[in-house]
């Protein structure tokens, strides 16, 4: 074939695939296809790494398997501050769709969230940071709690006693206001106050604090532990301490541990959360928003999962249906 004839056709066969690009190109006015659907992602993340939090895992995977939307589960070992963000950062690195957090300490967090904010919806769970642009807070009046654990510290000393508060930081909004609620509660019973404990979220240090203060102070009636794992801990000291049955413990949520305590007598009583309703609740108000229901978030922005007390009338009761729940 002569080359002026193979040289039409190369020409001929480039024009239509030229052609045929341009066919497939979006037209003027022509809206673009949308991309593949994908599972909508969220992230919950807690303040540190205790068992109270496996609790509200279930939650947010049974809310997650409902909803058909991932739920990605991100704690801080350490329970630090810098932990925290650096597994917020990775978050929004990686294109998560919402996150709800327990801010370790919100008053020097406020500005971190906000620029979460900004990017994605933003929840908190367990401890607010109320000056913050999170939409919500899921999770207890930490206040009332508090006032709740004081009616059991008055239900253990009906004859008044000295007392000594633990928790790992007092920077959590959750501690403060439940230390609040327990001074607002105590005020005029006859029980005084004298200390509060930090023991920087170490489980360890958490009880060998409580043995110093029961050989400091021979004459206290009651450990009040406000975090989930000082209740196993205070438990503990009392034991080793060889003051099993003559000091009190009033604690809060329900660690196994703790919950074996009270049915032992060791625990006078737990002022129970519901963590279980903090991860199911926070991904299904994040999974509202991010499909267009902006009428989810309440007004007022509080969602109250509410509280329980268990002593030891009810702790089988409580921790059967507890097990029922967490299968």
């Amino acid at each position: 074939m002569p080359r002026a004839w193979l040289l039409c056709i190369s020409v001929g066969l480039v024009a239509l695939g030229c052609g045929s690009d341009k066919a497939s190109e979006p037209q003027p006015g022509e809206l673009n296809p949308p991309p593949a659907e994908r599972r909508l992602r969220f992230a919950f993340v807690p303040n540190n790494v205790s068992n109270f939090w496996t609790i509200a895992k279930k939650g947010l995977d049974k809310a997650a398997a409902e909803l058909d939307v991932e739920a990605e589960f991100r704690p801080p070992a350490s329970g630090g501050i810098a932990e925290q963000r650096s597994i917020i950062e990775d978050l929004l690195n990686k294109g998560i769709d919402g996150i709800t957090v327990s801010p370790i300490d919100p008053a020097n967090q406020t500005d971190f969230l906000n620029g979460v904010a900004d990017r994605v919806p933003l929840l908190c769970h367990d401890s607010d940071a109320p000056q913050s642009k999170r939409l919500a807070y899921v999770g207890t009046n930490n206040l009332q709690a508090g006032r709740e654990a004081g009616k059991l510290i008055k239900e253990a000393l009906p004859q008044g006693g000295k007392i000594m508060l633990f928790v790992g930081t007092l920077d959590a909004q959750n501690a403060q206001d439940r230390k609040r609620g327990i001074e607002e509660e105590l005020q005029g019973s006859g029980v005084d106050i004298l200390d509060t404990r930090t023991d920087q979220v170490d489980t360890v240090k958490a009880r060998s604090i409580a043995e110093d203060e029961l050989v400091a102070h021979p004459d206290l009636a009651c450990l009040v532990g406000l975090w989930s794992y000082n209740g196993p801990a205070l438990a503990a000291a009392l034991k080793g301490s060889g003051k099993a049955g003559s000091v009190k413990i009033v604690c809060f949520d329900e660690d196994e541990e703790t919950l074996q305590a009270i049915t032992e007598g060791l625990i006078h009583g737990t002022v129970v959360q519901r963590p279980f309703e903090m991860g199911y609740q926070t991904i299904k108000l994040l999974t509202d928003i991010a499909r267009g229901n902006k009428g989810a978030v309440p007004e007022g922005g509080l969602i109250d999962t509410g509280v329980v007390l268990v002593r030891k009338d009810n702790v089988q009761a409580f921790w059967d249906e507890l097990k029922a729940l967490t299968q």
